[in-house]
């Protein structure tokens, strides 16, 4: 099984009006979530503003936005909280936009994060509609948009322009883009720790291909055969019907199934491209943390000590299953203890039905990773769920499922469940929320 066996390209419909009733149905879903936000605050005596831009990792963003790295927070139990545990790409953009326009930098962070939430939204598509179809892409955008923890997409946080660089440096993989695929998944690990997936997609993706050189280049004789197959680029027109039956037979051990309407391309690029891709891809989170070591005095581990003095380190899942088993001392909190439980084991499930399902191996590595990271690492617990937002290939087998009803059927299960994500968003943030 390997994605590498499936060839892809761009759609020739232009992008943005192929992915519009997914952006559509993305902001409807959100407008719903921060007018909801905003009643419920109000209720409260709260600003859903300031819960949006100026509390908790929002502020911490700001502060380097505004005044650089170099603050810190001594805690009585001796926790030191550096400033430095932040990426720096989210308070670069803060910066931009404040110097660019009348914005304050939480302001500014409030922007970047809407901006960034629909460029996560259309990458989401993208990727998406590339591997099964406009119809599972808008799926998938609407499910990302309805996580019960959806309303961290509209907060000042790295988690939306972090999706975003990560999507469309996915997409950018699955259609040969190497060296945009490797220079946006440097800019994602100038966003987060989570960068890391990223890097491993593109290069897992590029070890494959220069294997598959080595046995011959399969990959590139594959592409010829389509080309031929249709008339190379002269070849007349089919039609969409024509083309929605084009499902190519299985070739070996390998079934291949096409989206309608996606032409191919070849993921046989230059070696030079690809090599290209894969040195730039760990360049930012390379970039960050050696900086931090040097700055700290501490060498290439340094950004570890940071993160350590708050309390975050992997341990392989041991403080989490510890965290569950806690909650079963009681009953009342047992059920909270049986639905971490049941959640992890949901997450599970899923992305072992996208492995049964053939997903694209860029995206298998990448989730993988993401879950890993946040399911394994001992941080604060509260935050796992925003943790897990970017690993949105997960998502994928629910937006199959929801694809294959009816659109009114499909419509009302999400209208039902966008109201329920917007009520326990507005819940969750005027109660103990992220960090």
């Amino acid at each position: 099984m390997t994605d590498l066996e499936t060839p892809v390209a761009v759609p020739r419909v232009p992008a943005l009006r192929r992915a519009a009733p997914a952006l559509l149905g993305y902001v409807a879903v959100r407008a719903l979530g921060l007018f909801v936000l905003a009643v419920w605050s109000a209720a409260r005596g709260k600003s859903a503003y300031t819960l949006l831009t100026a509390r908790w990792d929002s502020l911490w963003y700001t502060r380097v936005a505004e005044l650089g790295y170099g603050y810190e927070v001594r805690l009585p139990n001796g926790d030191v909280h550096s400033n430095l545990a932040f990426f720096p790409l989210l308070p670069w953009l803060e910066r931009l936009l404040h110097a660019l326009t009348p914005l304050s930098y939480a302001g500014a962070g409030f922007t970047v994060a809407l901006l960034a939430s629909l460029a996560a939204a259309w990458g989401i598509f993208a990727v998406a509609d590339v591997v099964y179809g406009p119809r599972v892409g808008v799926c998938a955008v609407l499910v990302w948009a309805v996580l019960p923890v959806g309303i961290v997409q509209s907060m000042a946080y790295s988690e939306s322009l972090f999706t975003a660089l990560a999507a469309w440096s996915l997409y950018a993989v699955l259609t040969g883009r190497w060296v945009g695929a490797g220079a946006l998944a440097a800019l994602a690990g100038l966003t987060r720790p989570v960068g890391l997936a990223v890097v491993a997609a593109v290069w897992t993706a590029g070890v494959v291909s220069f294997v598959r050189d080595r046995s011959g280049g399969a990959r590139e004789q594959s592409a010829s055969d389509v080309q031929g197959a249709h008339g190379g680029e002269h070849a007349p027109e089919v039609s969409g019907a024509a083309r929605a039956r084009r499902v190519p037979q299985p070739t070996g051990a390998h079934h291949t199934a096409r989206a309608p309407h996606i032409p191919y391309v070849s993921y046989g690029a230059p070696v030079w491209r690809r090599a290209l891709g894969m040195l730039l891809a760990p360049a930012g989170t390379a970039a960050y943390v050696l900086w931090v070591g040097h700055r700290t005095g501490k060498g290439p581990l340094g950004y570890l000590d940071v993160q350590a003095g708050w309390r975050n380190g992997f341990d392989g899942g041991y403080a989490f299953a510890r965290f569950v088993g806690d909650k079963f001392t009681s009953f009342p909190s047992a059920l909270a203890g049986a639905g971490l439980i049941a959640g992890v084991g949901l997450l599970l499930w899923l992305y072992v039905t996208g492995l049964r399902q053939r997903q694209p191996l860029p995206l298998l590595v990448y989730t993988g990773v993401v879950l890993a990271l946040a399911l394994c690492a001992s941080s604060y617990f509260g935050s796992k769920p925003r943790l897990l937002m970017p690993a949105f290939p997960v998502l994928f087998p629910l937006a199959r499922a929801l694809a294959r009803l009816r659109t009114g059927r499909s419509a009302l299960v999400m209208a039902g469940v966008a109201v329920a994500s917007a009520v326990y968003g507005a819940f969750w943030l005027n109660g103990s929320g992220p960090p």
